[in-house]
């Protein structure tokens, strides 16, 4: 069958994340188990991009959280490497959310969230050059101005492309950008009393515009669970 709905309980996904997820019947996932409050997703950008990705495509699935700090025997079984977020796509799971996102994308095409290749590089470096700037214990080492000239980059970029990278409508990009976005917001509130600068009013409208999408709030790990995650490797 070509698509997952609501109307053909066959069609489930599984997927696990750093909990497990678990799609319909057509696949499941695995996804990450949350630090303060149980049965909640969480705090793994990773897996909320695959269930972003399973949510604008409107796909059933059994989700199953897992708790990475004591893995579960049934879950090394499937994932001998035990990493999240792992997927069950016919009768097979797969782990990586580049290969899962490609595959959902191939085997349920509409609605189309594929990004042109020259595109989706973009953004690209935000995520590494945050981490960096949350974890200096040097005001002065560069770190901050490396994260806001990738920021620039991008809100010069949505300027003339936007809203979202592929222009009008959402795709792939933006589901993997996203989340890590959302950790740029809640870690650097918290540990730095930092937030994205008024001067970039693109990033701003662009972390808006997906923050408040239903998929992405339906899908989003608890603050407390983001700085919970992020507070051993910044005061570790």
């Amino acid at each position: 069958m070509s698509t997952a709905s609501a109307k053909n309980p066959s069609g489930r996904i599984s997927l696990c994340q750093c909990l497990l997820f678990l799609l319909p019947t057509l696949s499941k996932p695995a996804s990450k188990l949350p630090v303060t409050k149980p049965n909640t997703l969480g705090d793994c950008p990773f897996c909320q991009r695959v269930l972003l990705t399973l949510e604008e495509k409107h796909l059933n699935y059994d989700l199953k959280l897992v708790d990475l700090a004591n893995k579960p025997e049934w879950f090394l079984k499937i994932n001998p490497e035990g990493k999240v977020p792992v997927i069950k796509l016919d009768e097979k799971w797969t782990a990586d959310s580049d290969v899962i996102t490609q595959s959902l994308e191939e085997k349920y095409p509409t609605p189309p969230l594929g990004t042109p290749l020259e595109k989706a590089s973009v953004g690209s470096k935000i995520f590494l050059t945050f981490i960096g700037f949350l974890k200096s214990k040097d005001p002065n080492d560069g770190t901050e101005q490396a994260l806001l000239n990738e920021l620039r980059s991008l809100n010069d970029y949505l300027k003339e492309n936007g809203p979202f990278i592929n222009g009008k409508d959402i795709s792939a990009v933006d589901l993997s950008l996203g989340p890590k976005l959302y950790h740029v917001e809640i870690a650097l509130g918290h540990f730095r009393k930092w937030s994205v600068p008024d001067s970039l009013p693109y990033v701003k409208s662009y972390t808006e515009a997906i923050f408040s999408r239903d998929s992405f709030t339906k899908t989003r790990a608890l603050p407390e669970d983001v700085i919970a995650g992020w507070r051993p490797k910044v005061e570790g």
